[in-house]
């Protein structure tokens, strides 16, 4: 869901874009922290925020890292 808002921040499109590991932080609402592999041996990782239910909002792109790799470990930011 988040997939069409990173392209368009990035200015480029994604053929790969596979969810690899995820974390969760609650807040008001809950932050999704994904390491995406986004094609050959590159990864971002994303933080999604995915507010209550009561709001009715949809899934936002807070942030994201790019040039990380398989290996990079996945924390909140």
């Amino acid at each position: 869901k988040v997939k069409s808002q990173l392209e368009e921040k990035e200015g480029k499109t994604f053929d790969v874009f596979t969810a690899v590991e995820f974390k969760t932080q609650v807040v008001a609402g809950t932050n999704y922290f994904i390491k995406v592999h986004v094609g050959n041996d590159e990864f971002m990782h994303l933080r999604v925020f995915k507010s209550l239910p009561h709001v009715n909002e949809p899934l936002s792109l807070h942030s994201y890292q790019s040039s990380k790799t398989k290996h990079d470990e996945l924390s909140f930011f």
